[in-house]
């Protein structure tokens, strides 16, 4: 009871915004991979990347689970970003049966070069803007993460927002 199962306006306003700004990020973001000299990848072998990144030595079962796909899947997205260089396979230490995933040098410096391409192509945006809606926009985006988080929406390898002046 009190709570009003209907969006107010503002709700549905800050929803708009963000779709489009939604939308606008996938238009940088692409400029920020395109850019980036080691060859483009599908988004679903990023999310692949991202995971790996984050979960390094996972196996093909678990990394799946995190991506929220079946394993034959993952394991064909696998197999491309091993011949492309940017993912190994190796045994597990714990069991025979099992082959853990990582990131090769050349598939963690692809990451760093397209996150800061895109921070790159982010900043020049940013710097744009007063540095008072900076700092809200800061506030706003680590509200949105935590509300993300509590919903269990923050998966794919996301990063902690840092603070920036």
């Amino acid at each position: 009871m009190g709570q009003n199962p209907e969006p107010d306006q503002r709700s549905r306003d800050a929803a708009r915004e963000g779709s489009e700004f939604v939308e606008l990020l996938e238009v940088l973001w692409e400029h920020g991979r395109d850019a980036v000299p080691t060859g483009p990848v599908s988004p679903s072998q990023l999310r692949v990347l991202y995971t790996l990144d984050r979960e390094e030595g996972i196996n093909l079962r678990m990394l799946a689970e995190a991506l929220g796909s079946a394993s034959p899947s993952v394991s064909r997205l696998c197999d491309r970003l091993q011949a492309t260089g940017f993912v190994e396979r190796a045994p597990s230490p714990v069991s025979r049966r099992e082959l853990e995933l990582r990131l090769t040098s050349h598939g963690k410096a692809y990451l760093v070069d397209l996150r800061t391409r895109r921070e790159e192509i982010l900043m020049s945006t940013i710097d744009a803007m007063p540095a008072k809606a900076r700092r809200s926009l800061l506030d706003g985006l680590r509200a949105f993460r935590s509300a993300a988080a509590a919903a269990g929406q923050d998966s794919d390898g996301a990063r902690p927002l840092r603070s920036t002046g």
